[in-house]
């Protein structure tokens, strides 16, 4: 069964350029390479809650241990590294995919 990997942060400030850069050429094509499919990100534009992530990413892995094996591996512990110098407040969990909208 599909597992889903559910992340949420901020993009630390003065840092956006660096961010975008960093997603496009590093983190997709790396999460893809280690077995997860980047299926949808969203950026809020407003909120009321200011402590709330504006940043929401899924990725998808074929199964439980797959997604157990690739947040364990080397790679994604230094491609998360890397995330953490352009985001903050950094939140994940994973969940079994049901087809509806999960947050």
């Amino acid at each position: 069964m599909n597992v889903k990997l559910i992340m949420y942060w901020n993009i630390r400030p003065g840092m956006d350029q660096e961010y975008f850069e960093f997603m496009v050429r590093e983190w997709v094509p790396t999460t893809n390479a280690l077995g997860l499919r980047t299926i949808a990100a969203w950026f809020t534009v407003y909120s009321r809650h200011q402590d709330q992530a504006r940043i929401m990413a899924e990725a998808i892995a074929d199964d439980l241990p797959t997604m157990r094996r690739v947040l364990k591996g080397s790679e994604w512990q230094s491609l998360h590294a890397k995330l953490l110098q352009y985001v903050k407040d950094y939140r994940q969990k994973v969940v079994y995919v049901t087809g509806d909208f999960q947050i």
